[in-house]
């Protein structure tokens, strides 16, 4: 029976990947900034995590003191570790982290090391994408068998045009052709532990099904029950909101670069999974 150490483990994804490798007879060794958190339900309606999980590491991925040693005894990691609402560096988080962790488990001669990147990074401009796709090539520059799988999106990140419908108005990007695939998080686990083994590689996955940001937004009024009600954001209103929040702050500025760009560039890929975005909206959307 193997151990995998998970990273990232209380995040949306992360906590779905847990849960799926303990369903399939895995030890989940989970590294985690609060234990006390995990044994709850997490964001977007991911499961808690405490029954799943057969060794606990809590501290700060950040510092390299709790990182060393980490994979001792380990078989295999599944990393699911980097910034995504959180208020700290993604080069200290998708990049040094994952670094670290890395190094950790070659030192440790582990077998196999599978990263979680993001569909498009390397054509990224912000800092996001950039230490994603700098510690993507580390990884496939290491001696170590590694998987990369690059999501076409979350459907937790499809839950904005949810929080846009009950406000009633949804803003869309200028370019309502543009299409991406999100996939639950469960689906997108069952991909990644599936494709964790012996043969290195890199895959692009997303759900089951392509939307257009329109087709997102209007299933999100009918999931809140409200008629859709969408404006289009002219292309000079987004250039003139990243030039803004750049202003304010380095990070804010980087942030709607990123938010600029995941908008207005088409991420599809395989089509994998059976769970639908319109049902989660749905189960969001409903009271208990």
């Amino acid at each position: 029976m193997e151990t995998i150490v998970v990273a990232g483990a209380t995040g949306y994804l992360g906590r779905h990947v847990v849960v799926e490798l303990a369903q399939r007879g895995y030890k989940v060794r989970a590294i985690v900034r609060s234990r006390t958190r995990a044994q709850h339900p997490g964001p977007y309606g991911s499961p808690a995590i405490g029954g799943a999980v057969h060794e606990w590491r809590e501290g700060e991925v950040t510092d390299p003191g709790f990182i060393e040693g980490i994979c001792e005894g380990g078989d295999r990691v599944i990393s699911a570790l980097g910034v995504t609402r959180q208020r700290a560096s993604p080069w200290d988080i998708d990049y040094l982290a994952n670094l670290r962790l890395l190094q950790d488990a070659e030192r440790q001669s582990l077998r196999s090391f599978l990263y979680v990147n993001a569909m498009n990074a390397d054509a990224g401009t912000t800092l996001y994408m950039r230490a994603k796709s700098a510690f993507r090539e580390c990884l496939e520059r290491s001696l170590m068998t590694s998987q990369v799988i690059n999501p076409s999106g979350y459907f937790s990140d499809a839950t904005a045009f949810l929080s846009m419908a009950w406000r009633g108005v949804a803003l869309l990007p200028p370019d309502e052709h543009v299409q991406i695939a999100p996939i639950h998080g469960a689906d997108l686990a069952t991909y990644i532990v599936d494709h964790m083994g012996h043969e290195s590689g890199s895959w692009d996955v997303g759900g089951p099904e392509n939307f257009t940001s329109p087709e997102i937004a209007t299933m999100a009024f009918e999931a809140v029950g409200k008629p859709p009600r969408m404006v289009t954001v002219p292309s000079r209103a987004v250039t003139a909101s990243v030039w803004l929040a750049s202003r304010v702050s380095r990070r804010a500025g980087d942030f709607a670069q990123f938010l600029a760009e995941l908008l207005t560039t088409s991420s599809v890929a395989e089509n994998f999974g059976t769970r639908h975005l319109s049902d989660y909206f749905h189960e969001l959307a409903s009271p208990e």
